[in-house]
């Protein structure tokens, strides 16, 4: 992240100001902004403006936008205060740009380190615009100097409309602006300065002078009131108003005048019911469980107020055990009516700035005499509070992301602890005292700086899951494990572990899981875990792998340089084998003899050929074999139970003849990418019993006739044939395949989709691009079609139906250059989210001079992404005509963020284009061709 350079250069307590009114004097107070009350410094170096200076200064700022009226700048260590009336644009909680006088921005200019940060008061959606104060300050300004001109005690800092939390006074707010900025891949000092001053950034870091609260996160945390109550389900209890709490799991009614100090009635609500009063307007019965249940009639004073209590109340009787979540909520203490709430177990702080000391601080939870679990992660806590020692009912902390670097003696008081969490901390050693702890079984330290795996784990006789992923580790040290002989479960992810060492011959028979993922071991050696059922090493520089297969499960080795893995003895319990992006030759031989093996992965290998045994497995469901270079399979002579096969991407000619009939059970089958110049047959008689649903057959050499073969399989709904050698495909046999739900004919030498097509009610998608078609498909008619791709084929007319399916999401009709659409037509496409054609040439005389500098066409590769989740930018004239851009946007599961991508990202490249430049734009999400 770049540094940016400490002001200096320019003015400072010695040097002139840049405007010639003085050198600035550290310390200077802030004046009260123009038009305000207050007495302002003499005249004299460093004093505050005089009146000529004065006016000048209101002159500058009446060019503002709205009318911004500003007060006086102090020192380079000091700040200066303007306040905003800025104008609305667009969110609510966003403001135009705002813009400093002359002077201001002379003095901006003076030093990359000045800057300006925008500070807003409680609730800035709904503020008055005096609310909004632009401070010029420097890096080196801190908190507390912007809280003194403020007449402020505190000043806090939000990220992208998240969490609140308190500055420290040390803090310095334009350097975190400028931290921010650098994170988002701003580098030029100077443009972030200019990013800093827009006040559009406060959308994503914004200060407060005052805690923003939201009313619907204080609902959550408490509800309080007076109201008329009434105790008891029968009438001989009268109204009284009542001082009404609802917080935690409990509802508190007390005395208006003593509702501290008097009498109160704590009702606990957990499994208990809230219901509406009919016979009383906004009246909700709240009653606690047990047979000697109670019951408080809450008589509200508008629908909007009874609804918040009822929505409420619900959530907390619907519990099945007294647990309160509060995390998220920017807190720095816990309510003090939670107290009351005596029978809470589970709390969860996490995600708030609580403190540590204090009423309702974290040395206050001690009150909770049966709590079991607590988490109190990313609370910035830098320290392990001592007074959570105190707390013996606990069985789980979560402790995780607080900046600690120890812990103290006093946690070995915590006898009751099973499961301890200490994840993303800076912790190298573990206390003595942790030996105490002799029920915890699960101890996360993930992410901290251990070398070594701690030595006070042999002592922890219970303990049987560790987790040290992300730590300093290099050497995994068997001989230490081994004496460890209690732990079943470790996780060593992400560490820099280089090599396995074992001391003795001595067998380890208690570690059934381990995690190796992501490390830089070459060699690994664990055929002493006789008791590992399942090892995860993925992502390493394996060229060897030893292991015992007494008790393994499941092998996870997915891209290391593995040539051989040598299993011993034949593991009789495999189910699941991994082996993806290696450099095998050839399938192992005991992975033949794996006698429940279900699931074997060798794609993306170096293989020649596949051995018999493993097609005639009575377990293997799913076997991955692409990328590879297979030219042939095994027969098959006998029913197997394989319901996934992967084969694309090989050098197949051809399928063994009898798949279809003894894989009863293929359900997807993938052979792309092959040489294949005909199908094997799906039946033997007149009636077919294939289960076959996806089936892909891109980028082969399959003609006419492979069709009749694939009305064998009538319960297809995914059908790709793209880039093969049809020419027809015959309406009979598509009228058969009812139950398709996508289609891929692309690339082919199709003149005509069939009539037929109109029999696949159930299809969203057609993608039949870069054919010879000229009639365009009956396909308007089907209720469910969402995507049809009909580019670059031979069209030259549409028939259109009254009324377009309403789930029509996207029709691509460019590179048609016969088409011609009438208005009228357009008018029906117009719901269309997308509707893609050819623009025509303009005809005016120097259209015939110039041509597009870029062109580009149309491809598909073979892959299974579904269509309607991925969009495409190409704009071969883009910058006034010398730029191309080109992009894909896929949004996984999501259909619509692609689109919006697609419909605006080619309008915010040209913004940042001529603002500043594509070398400083933070977040190019497509690749840019330049002339």
């Amino acid at each position: 992240m770049p540094v940016l350079p400490r002001p200096g250069a320019g003015p400072g307590p010695d040097r002139p100001c840049a405007s010639g009114a003085g050198p600035w004097r550290p310390g200077a107070s802030v004046r009260p902004a123009m038009g305000e009350a207050g007495p302002g410094p003499g005249p004299g170096p460093g004093a505050g403006p005089g009146p000529r200076e004065a006016q000048e200064l209101e002159e500058d700022e009446a060019a503002a936008p709205g009318g911004a009226r500003g007060a006086r700048v102090g020192p380079r260590g000091g700040i200066r205060v303007l306040k905003r009336n800025a104008k609305r644009t667009g969110s609510r909680s966003c403001q135009s740009r705002s813009r400093v006088g002359s002077r201001e921005r002379t003095w901006l200019k003076g030093d990359v380190g000045r800057g300006c940060v925008y500070v807003y008061g409680r609730d800035s959606a709904a503020a008055a615009p005096s609310d909004l104060r632009l401070v010029l300050c420097t890096v080196d300004t801190q908190a507390s100097e912007i809280c003194d001109g403020e007449g402020r005690k505190n000043l806090f800092l939000q990220l992208h409309g998240d969490l609140v939390r308190r500055l420290e006074p040390t803090e310095k707010p334009l350097q975190i602006v400028y931290d921010y900025l650098a994170g988002l891949g701003f580098d030029d000092p100077l443009r972030m300065q200019e990013e800093a001053a827009n006040s559009d950034l406060s959308c994503m870091i914004r200060f407060y002078s005052e805690k923003p609260c939201q009313v619907e996160q204080l609902d959550r945390i408490l509800l309080s009131g007076v109201y008329n109550v009434r105790k008891g389900k029968t009438q001989l209890h009268k109204w009284a108003e009542r001082s009404v709490t609802l917080c935690g799991t409990c509802l508190i009614v007390s005395s208006v005048k003593d509702s501290h100090a008097g009498k109160m009635h704590i009702l606990p609500l957990i499994g208990g019911k809230v219901e509406e009063i009919k016979r009383r307007q906004y009246t909700l019965a709240f009653t606690s469980a047990g047979a000697q249940a109670q019951t408080y009639h809450i008589s509200f004073e508008t629908l909007a107020e009874c609804q918040r209590w009822h929505r409420q109340a619900s959530t907390i009787v619907s519990l099945r055990f007294s647990m309160v979540d509060l995390s998220c909520y920017s807190l720095e203490e816990v309510p003090e009516h939670l107290f009351y709430s005596q029978d809470i177990t589970y709390l969860n702080l996490r995600h708030n700035f609580m403190r540590t000391s204090g009423a309702g601080s974290l040395d206050s939870l001690c009150r909770f005499s049966q709590l079991k679990s607590l988490n109190l992660s990313h609370n910035r806590l830098g320290e392990f509070p001592v007074s959570l020692c105190e707390i013996s009912t606990l069985t789980e902390l979560n402790f995780s992301c607080n900046g600690l670097h120890y812990l103290p003696t006093q946690i070995g008081k915590l006898v009751n602890l099973q499961t301890f969490w200490l994840d993303g901390n800076f912790l190298t050693s573990l206390p003595e005292e942790m030996g105490s702890l002799q029920q915890l079984s699960c101890l996360g330290l993930s992410f901290n700086n251990f070398c070594e795996l701690p030595a006070i784990c042999e002592k922890l006789v219970t303990l049987d899951k560790l987790a040290l992923a992300g730590n300093l580790l290099e050497t995994l040290d068997l001989t230490v494990l081994n004496r460890m002989s209690h732990i079943k479960s470790v996780d060593l992810r992400l560490n820099n572990l280089k090599r396995a060492v074992a001391g003795t011959l001595e067998g380890n028979k208690s570690v059934a899981y381990m995690d190796l993922r992501d490390n830089q071991m070459t060699d690994l050696d664990l055929s002493s875990l006789v008791s590992l059922e399942q090892l995860h090493c993925e992502r390493n520089k394996l060229r060897e792998l030893m292991l015992s297969g007494v008790s393994l499960r499941a092998l996870y080795a997915n891209s290391n340089c593995l040539t051989a893995v040598n299993i011993y003895p034949v593991p009789g319990l495999l189910t699941c084998l991994e082996l993806s992006h290696n450099q095998l030759q050839c399938v192992p031989d005991w992975a033949c003899e794996a006698k429940k093996l279900e699931v074997l992965d060798v794609s993306y290998n170096l293989l020649l050929e596949l051995p018999p045994r493993i097609l005639r497995s009575l377990s293997l469901r799913k076997l991955m074999v692409g990328h590879n270079r297979l030219q042939s399979l095994p027969p098959l002579l006998e029913h197997i139970p394989l319901e996934v096969l992967d084969l694309q991407h090989n050098l197949l000619t051809k399928l063994p003849e009898t798949l279809f009939v003894k894989a009863l059970n293929l359900r997807y089958l993938n052979a792309s990418a092959n040489s294949l110049e005909s199908l094997p047959s799906a039946c033997t008689g007149e009636e077919s019993l294939s289960m076959l649903q996806l089936l892909y057959l891109t980028n082969n050499n399959l003609t006419d006739q492979c069709i009749p073969v694939l009305v064998g399989h009538p319960n297809l709904r995914i059908l790709h044939l793209a880039n093969n050698n049809l020419q027809t495909f015959p309406a009979s046999k598509l009228s058969k395949l009812e139950h398709l739900e996508e289609l891929n004919l692309s690339g082919n030498k199709l003149k005509t989709i069939p009539t037929t097509v109109a029999n696949c009610k159930l299809l969203h998608t057609l993608i039949a691009h870069s054919n010879e078609i000229s009639i365009f498909p009956e396909i308007l008619h089907l209720p469910r079609i969402q995507f049809v791709d009909l580019s670059c084929n031979e069209l030259t007319e549409i028939l259109i139906p009254e009324a377009l399916p309403g789930a029509l999401q996207e029709l691509d009709l460019s590179g048609n250059t016969n088409l011609v659409l009438e208005h009228k037509t357009l008018d029906i496409f117009s719901p269309i989210t997308t509707l893609k054609i050819d623009a025509k040439p303009s005809l005016t005389a120097d259209s015939a001079l110039t041509s597009a500098f870029w062109s580009h066409g149309v491809a598909e590769l073979a892959g299974q992404r579904n269509k309607l989740c991925v969009s495409s930018l190409a704009l071969g004239s883009f910058a006034e005509g010398v730029e191309a851009v080109y992009g894909m946007f896929d949004g996984d599961k999501n259909e619509e963020l692609p689109r919006l991508l697609q419909c605006t990202m080619a309008d915010v490249l040209l913004e940042e284009e001529a603002g500043h430049g594509w070398a400083e734009a933070g977040f190019l999400c497509c690749p840019l061709l330049h002339s």
